[in-house]
């Protein structure tokens, strides 16, 4: 496992300097300290030594392209990374999601908004993390939940989530059959409703039901209540 860093610190992956250095001096009004990479390659040789408590992340990147290299890192980490990207197409933000980034800001964006956006994911990982030391492992017919060691079980085999997938699984399954808005499941997993689109929860539901689900097209667990939100059924 790489190792983490003590201190907090951001690394901001940004090709475009003059973009780079606004943003991390606003990051570091904030109180982070900043690391920068200015391609895919260099991004990748610092992160293989240390991982730092954040990552900023330009899709479009010289080298080693931003998807490739979130792919990359959460087969490593579980380190929250924002993706910034330039292009407003769906299917970028999709992406970026999928691969298991925490949230995304398009450009031209705010440098203030994506200090709070920073604040609002590492304030969700922290209360993440206190109320996993005291919550209970969860069993139904064919799923285990277990949030001490985040390891979900389906069917006796092992599953493979990103953080916010477990995240959202756990806080439903908790709550059986009672029903989540888009809103609810944005501000309880990722800290805020404010600037990110309801669409990622729609993804991260599909995401999930592709794991959890026999039959994702006939999801028996993770289900839909149409106009209003998700829940899931024991």
């Amino acid at each position: 496992m790489i190792q983490r860093m003590n201190e907090k610190q951001i690394l901001i992956v940004e090709d475009e300097p003059s973009l780079a250095e606004v943003t991390g001096l606003y990051l570091k009004r904030a109180g982070f300290q900043v690391q920068f990479a200015y391609d895919g390659k260099q991004a990748m040789a610092i992160l293989e030594k240390q991982i730092p408590d954040f990552v900023i992340m330009d899709i479009m990147l010289p080298e080693i392209d931003g998807i490739s290299l979130t792919r990359w890192l959460r087969d490593r980490s579980d380190v929250p990374i924002i993706m910034v990207t330039a292009r407003r197409e769906e299917v970028d933000r999709i992406s970026g999601l999928e691969m298991g980034a925490d949230d995304y800001v398009v450009k031209p964006f705010s440098p203030q908004e994506l200090v709070s956006r920073v604040r609002a994911v590492l304030r969700r990982m922290g209360r993440d993390q206190a109320e996993a030391e005291s919550e209970r492992a969860l069993s139904f017919e064919s799923i285990s939940i277990d949030p001490r060691t985040r390891v979900v079980t389906v069917k006796e085999s092992v599953v493979d989530l990103t953080a916010k997938e477990f995240d959202m699984l756990y806080l439903l399954a908790r709550h059986p059959k009672q029903v989540f808005t888009r809103d609810q499941l944005l501000e309880r997993v990722w800290g805020g409703a404010e600037y990110i689109d309801p669409g990622t929860v729609t993804v991260h539901v599909r995401r999930l039901r592709e794991k959890i689900e026999t039959d994702p097209s006939k999801p028996k667990h993770l289900l839909t209540v149409w106009g209003v939100g998700y829940k899931f059924e024991a």
